[in-house]
């Protein structure tokens, strides 16, 4: 009988992936009028958005951001997609394709391109694809070190995208896990950026119910037990009354990708 062949044990060195692929840089600087108009609004308004309803502050958004926005889309549904369209929002919906999604991911994306054509989608792009990361760094990365594996797929990539935006749109929801529990509906990212967070007090029966009345696109897997969803090897349904996102996988110790911590 012939014995397995352990890839990363052949005489091959890879990359350590604690470094990331070359051309690998940070968001670019806002504006500095911009940044100080959008430290200005989450002072003045931070507080008063905090239990809003999603209308509301999506619709503050489209009043009140200074520039254009980015509307974060994982496509596990497409409720930020019919908010910003019903408000007029100045945005780009972002999908940060990783290479590794569900193909029903892809066909959701497609078909939200169609369905929203004043909110341009734009597919985010990691440097390396999934054969060139698997040339550098070894094969199978989101098994072998789930950290490293998200911010070159996800973290990073969506930083790099972000230059031409003044803000974006999450889909976060407090309802959602402990770490989000506190999380606010207007505050600064780590760039300055405004992030916003319409369904902060929504929950997932909420989310449900946003989907039914306005007949939105649904992805096919929330229908067979997938009620979080992100990478195809890192994500798993969960039986009825779980926690949504224990059906995903993430680092040690962890219960995010990156992308809001």
């Amino acid at each position: 009988m012939t014995e397995p062949i352990n890839l990363l044990d052949a005489g091959k060195t890879f990359r350590d992936p604690a470094m990331s692929p070359e051309g690998t840089r940070d968001t670019a600087p806002l504006d500095p009028e911009v940044a100080a108009t959008n430290r200005a609004l989450v002072e003045d308004w931070a507080d008063k958005l905090h239990d809003a309803t999603a209308e509301e502050i999506i619709e503050w958004a489209a009043e009140h951001a200074p520039g254009r926005l980015a509307v974060t889309m994982s496509m596990e549904n497409t409720v930020l997609a019919e908010l910003a369209h019903r408000a007029h929002l100045d945005a780009d919906l972002l999908f940060i394709d990783t290479g590794f999604h569900f193909p029903e991911t892809l066909e959701t994306a497609d078909r939200v391109a169609e369905r929203y054509p004043d909110l341009p989608l734009v597919r985010v792009l990691p440097l390396l694809s999934p054969e060139e990361q698997d040339e550098v760094y070894g094969p199978r990365l989101y098994a072998r070190d789930v950290a490293a594996y998200n911010r070159m797929r996800k973290v990073e990539p969506l930083n790099m995208a972000m230059d031409p935006y003044v803000g974006w749109v999450t889909g976060l929801r407090r309802a959602d896990s402990e770490h989000r529990a506190t999380a606010p509906a207007l505050s600064l990212d780590q760039h300055g950026r405004l992030k916003i967070s319409p369904i902060i007090t929504w929950d997932l029966e909420d989310t449900d119910a946003y989907i039914k009345d306005h007949d939105l696109i649904i992805h096919p897997l929330t229908l067979q037990g997938y009620r979080s969803i992100g990478c195809a090897p890192l994500t798993f349904p969960v039986a009825e009354g779980e926690d949504a996102r224990s059906g995903r996988v993430f680092a040690d110790g962890k219960t995010e990708c990156g992308l809001h911590e």
